[in-house]
């Protein structure tokens, strides 16, 4: 039975700050398409379109028939547990600072018989539900959890690792005037984080909440202006070390097309939040969470960047702020590529219309600041990566999938209905 977490005691200062070190991550291109499902919380494997057989590792013929044709498919994750064994020792570096390691075989009801890590609470010869997720060097791994939930299961060391867990973690949150930010911070508190540091830019100026924000259990109100590189730096010289998960909740946003804008001003104020805040926060935080990425239980473990789903392709209705949004986008997938072997995961959640003032004329289906709040909680507790939020959202998604061209030829049209 997994005991439950306890806070991790105050850091010594005096000793040595455990750096990352990596699981095995030699992937084929082809195999990397199981990684990229995983960042979504998807389990597919490959199935053969001619015998429809189902096969593992990934490979490029089918090991039944040799047809090429395999395409992915979303698998059912039950399977019966019919080996297993515990690490000891290890030549590996990373399973060498972690032992001891459960691994095991699993019959999948899929078809193959797959390698996987174990949960601390799965029996021998048990049925488990396997899941898959991203590991610390950024590749698809799977875990066998047990087939109905335990007490504490997300306590599993093993697991821990795969997730980002705010429980008994420091959060930065970066906006705090905004509904989205305080309700961010609430749903932080409920999953358990030690402190939440929630950034004000002006806090001179009266805003609605703050008395409840303040009023919130953990919660520490800090100058930040993300617009202000020396705001930024100062702050991250103050709780840069101590920021286990920084939530970016700042955003610009004006509606309007390129043509409608009366200059550039708007625009500029849009990338100055939108983009170049971000980049002020990579450039300032950064650095100290990706040397933090194996400090312990509460190790530093993930960036968070909530982004309209139009950043995938631009809306002309909000055609400047899809453009500031494409490039923070684009900006994440950078920071993804320097965070990778950190252990620190880049996690996108693409939202559709923000249920708030400046998208008031919008039509629903929308979604709620506070169901943002939680989905970022629940994405950080499942360790997901890649997150499509609300109807709309998920259908762009689904569309970009298909054919992003397509998809910018229907979103161009929709002014002409």
């Amino acid at each position: 039975m997994v005991e439950p977490l306890k806070k991790p005691p105050k850091k010594n200062p005096q000793k040595r700050t455990v750096l990352p070190t990596l699981p095995p991550f030699a992937r084929s291109r082809r195999a990397l398409a199981f990684t990229a499902a995983a960042a979504e919380g998807r389990f597919v494997l490959q199935r053969c379109a001619d015998c429809e057989s189902v096969c593992y590792p990934a490979r490029e013929i089918c090991p039944k028939c040799w047809s090429p044709a395999l395409r992915w498919d979303d698998m059912p994750d039950g399977g019966q547990m019919i080996a297993e064994t515990t690490l000891r020792t290890s030549i590996n570096t990373y399973f060498r600072e972690r032992m001891p390691w459960r691994i095991g075989t699993v019959q999948l009801d899929a078809g193959p018989s797959v390698l996987a890590h174990i949960h601390g609470d799965v029996n021998e010869r048990s049925r488990v539900r396997v899941i898959a997720r991203t590991d610390k060097s950024g590749q698809g791994v799977m875990i066998a959890l047990p087939e109905k939930e335990t007490p504490n299961m997300a306590d599993d060391r093993q697991l821990r690792t795969l997730t980002c867990d705010p429980k008994f973690r420091r959060v930065l949150i970066t906006d705090g005037r905004t509904e989205l930010g305080q309700a961010a911070a609430k749903a932080m508190v409920d999953a358990g984080a030690s402190i939440i540091f929630v950034g004000i830019a002006e806090s001179w100026r009266p805003y609605p909440g703050k008395e409840a924000l303040g009023a919130l259990p953990g919660v520490e109100i800090l100058p930040l202006d993300i617009t202000d590189t020396i705001s930024v730096q100062e702050l991250a010289g103050e709780i840069g070390g101590k920021t286990d998960i920084l939530i970016n909740t700042a955003e610009h946003v004006r509606p309007g097309a390129s043509m409608e804008r009366d200059g550039v001003v708007t625009a500029r104020d849009e990338m100055e939040v939108n983009y170049f805040g971000l980049l002020r926060l990579i450039q300032a935080f950064g650095p100290g969470m990706r040397a933090r990425g194996a400090d312990g239980d509460n190790s530093a473990c993930a960036w968070v960047n909530l982004l309209s789903v139009y950043a995938l392709s631009n809306w002309s209705a909000y055609g400047t702020t899809s453009a500031s949004q494409a490039a923070a986008y684009s900006l994440s997938q950078c920071l993804r590529a320097e965070m990778a072997g950190s252990g620190v995961k880049v996690v996108n959640i693409l939202f559709g219309p923000l249920d708030e003032s400046w998208r008031q004329p919008l039509p629903p289906p929308k979604v709620t600041p506070e169901r943002l709040a939680r989905t970022v909680a629940e994405t950080l507790q499942q360790g997901i990566e890649t997150v499509a939020l609300g109807p709309v959202a998920e259908d762009v998604m689904r569309r970009f999938k298909e054919d992003p061209l397509v998809l910018e030829r229907e979103l161009s049209q929709i002014q002409l209905g």
